[in-house]
């Protein structure tokens, strides 16, 4: 179902993010997670994308899978880097023959393991570019639906790690809307008032598309850890640390305090009107499962 349809029903949407796995075991484990999530019936399901088609083939096989043999809906992530545009638009061909109706269109990191590549060949530099390609790619009638794909790009409530400048870090959201994207999904963040000022400050700039709260609770000490890394400057508030402090050590206590926490959220949210809600599972049900249940939502039996 195209973007514009699912965030038009005129209620919040709920969705989650997934990895494409390497391993059998991780695809084994990933699957089990999909049985265990597509009961709630999210509004639509995310699959991200490796820079440099370290996963793009992996991200490709996925999609298909869960578009031909379950029932959620899929969004490919597609990033602009090391991409020509011949590769972009034979992306594009793939997912049109296979019926998918949206994409997320980001910036994307350079591959870790290429030291010191250069961006200066890439076709698309910004996640603007990218957004303006995939919206003529349906304008020159490649696209079956007249709408084309619907377009999603990140939104960053704390920042975006590389422009500083939060005066500028709006006007290029705003370009990357102006461009032809339909929502923006946020970066994961602990504090609400981050996002309630990011949903104001957009509407200052004005950015008036759906914008998706990105929520990922804190499972265990180690995962906070790598969130601290790989999402640079999440603010980790001093209410969330003494809460996981007075867990201690203890994993399933830990656990208990990261998704009351983001029950906590999710709550605030709803009662300030979010567009919607996108949890990021790490590809692991239990910690979505329980905040459905939190929050009072329940599966639907499958038929």
């Amino acid at each position: 179902m195209h973007i514009r349809d699912i965030l038009g029903k005129g209620e919040p949407t709920f969705s989650f993010e997934f990895f494409p796995p390497k391993t059998a075991e991780s695809s084994e484990s990933l699957y089990q997670t999909i049985s265990e999530l597509e009961s709630y019936a999210p509004s639509f399901v995310s699959v991200t994308y490796g820079a440099g088609g370290s996963t793009r083939e992996l991200t490709h096989d996925l999609v298909v899978r869960l578009k031909n043999s379950t029932t959620l809906d899929p969004i490919p992530h597609l990033t602009c880097v090391c991409h020509s545009e011949d590769e972009i638009r034979s992306i594009l061909d793939r997912y049109v023959q296979q019926g998918v109706s949206n994409i997320l269109a980001l910036g994307g990191d350079p591959p870790r393991d290429r030291v010191g590549y250069s961006r200066e060949n890439d076709a698309f530099q910004h996640a603007a570019d990218l957004v303006r390609f995939i919206r003529r790619y349906a304008e020159t009638g490649f696209h079956p639906e007249p709408r084309g794909f619907g377009i999603g790009v990140a939104g960053f409530p704390e920042g975006h790690p590389a422009t500083p400048n939060r005066v500028k870090e709006m006007d290029y959201l705003k370009a990357k809307v102006d461009e032809g994207a339909d929502y923006i999904v946020t970066q994961l963040f602990f504090c609400n008032d981050d996002f309630h000022d990011f949903r104001d400050r957009c509407d200052l700039a004005g950015i008036h598309v759906p914008i998706i709260a990105g929520i990922m609770p804190v499972t265990s000490l180690k995962g906070m850890m790598r969130m601290a890394d790989l999402a640079a400057g999440t603010r980790f508030p001093a209410k969330l640390i003494r809460q996981l402090r007075r867990a201690g050590e203890n994993p399933s206590s830990v656990e208990r305090v990261g998704i009351h926490y983001a029950t906590e959220q999710c709550v605030d949210l709803l009662e300030n009107e979010v567009a919607g809600i996108h949890l990021y599972t790490l590809n692991q049900s239990h910690a979505t499962r329980e905040i459905y249940a939190n929050l009072g939502l329940r599966a639907v039996p499958m038929i």
